[in-house]
């Protein structure tokens, strides 16, 4: 019997949608789902391609969120075979996206044919939200899209994010929150001049290596029993002419939190000019928050889909909430119930990034079981 999710994942992979592009992705889940009544609603900001599928208008509304863009290849002749080449090899699908996450998007399609073609008259409605800039500024995609929803008053009741929450096995852990995204670029300003005469200069490295000492031992929480404890790294220093005998006049740093629900981004922005306050160097700092945590802590939706990955699998998933963001975060503040479950997340982002074949119909299999758990009455 033919694998209909290997074989659309294929069509997927063989678009190379690199973020914000969308090459064509969407328009054929809307040719493919219009069939079974899905309506498609276009929802384009600037350069960003979004697309609502939905079919029926009653309530419950369960949405399964994904995206259609994809990173950068990299250095292709590191690459096995083509990314944008799909290519079958020790039962193992490979190309760019296999697995972030149109791997994810073939498998929410197939499950949800099969779940209508069973079951027309369920109750609710199934809808897809699609967008093409998750792995990019995450701009003009979803947080757009949930903008016109709450402008509009329209719901989501449940959602499932389509992203690689698998570790070690299909269905093992699933993400039941994530911790917030706060970044920071900050300026250390000096006077630049020879280093020969450091009396008649001010260097800003050295001005700001305790302030940076200071940064990085503070305990900024402890965690929860949900969340690890919030973490500040530094991304990235630079400074310098390129001359070895010139001190340097600025210092540019960048770093990033990942916080908890301990702690929100106005109270660590607080903590942080306090720090660098202590220090008598001039600086400029300028925030931008990518998103705040969330966190679903029980609901029908969790139990729908234990109760799924356990009927299918045989394993009870382990609830977690590591890892980076994700778009459910621009869709939890609506007061939606919000899980991430997708295949194995070994290979995201890297080099020859592939899935299990096996993996693809197994995962569209949970997808309909948690179909059937919340939308067929006595299930």
């Amino acid at each position: 019997m033919p694998n209909a999710t290997l074989e659309l994942l294929k069509n997927l992979i063989a678009r190379e949608s690199i973020t914000p592009e969308d090459a064509g992705c969407q328009d054929l889940l809307a040719a493919r789902l219009s069939p079974l009544g899905f309506e498609a609603e276009l929802l384009n900001f600037a350069d960003t391609k979004n697309i609502f599928l939905r079919r029926g208008t009653a309530k419950p509304l369960l949405v399964f969120l994904g995206h259609t863009d994809v990173v950068p290849t990299g250095d292709l002749a590191a690459w096995d075979s083509p990314p944008f080449t799909p290519t079958l090899h020790n039962d193992k699908l490979y190309g760019r996206g296999a697995v972030d996450m149109k791997g994810g998007i073939a498998s929410f399609v197939t499950a949800v044919e099969n779940f209508v073609t069973a079951n027309p008259d369920h109750k609710g409605s199934i809808a897809l939200l699609i967008t093409s800039d998750e792995e990019g500024c995450a701009l003009n995609g979803t947080v757009k899209v949930i903008e016109e929803f709450e402008a509009r008053g329209e719901k989501i009741d449940w959602c499932i994010v389509g992203e690689p929450s698998s570790e070690q096995q299909l269905g093992d852990i699933i993400r039941v929150g994530r911790r917030g995204s706060l970044c920071a670029t900050l300026k250390i300003h000096g006077t630049q001049g020879h280093v020969a005469y450091p009396d008649k200069a001010d260097n800003p490295i050295h001005s700001f290596a305790p302030a940076l000492q200071a940064l990085s031992a503070e305990v900024w929480d402890q965690g929860n029993e949900f969340f690890p404890a919030t973490s500040l790294q530094v991304s990235n220093i630079n400074a310098g002419t390129g001359a070895e005998n010139i001190i340097p006049g600025s210092l540019d740093i960048s770093f990033n939190l990942r916080f908890s629900t301990e702690l929100s981004s106005e109270i660590i922005q607080q903590r942080t000019h306090a720090i660098l306050d202590a220090y008598p160097f001039k600086y400029t700092l300028e925030w931008r928050l990518s998103g705040n945590p969330f966190l679903t802590k029980t609901g029908s939706l969790i139990q729908a889909t234990e109760a799924a990955i356990k009927t299918v699998t045989g394993l009870q998933t382990i609830k977690d909430t590591g890892g980076g963001t994700s778009d459910g975060r621009f869709i939890a503040p609506t007061g939606a119930q919000v899980i991430e479950l997708g295949h194995l997340n070994a290979t995201i982002h890297k080099v020859n990034e592939h899935v299990p074949v096996a993996d693809l119909e197994l995962l569209s299999h949970i997808y309909q079981q948690i179909l059937v758990n919340l939308l067929i009455p006595d299930s």
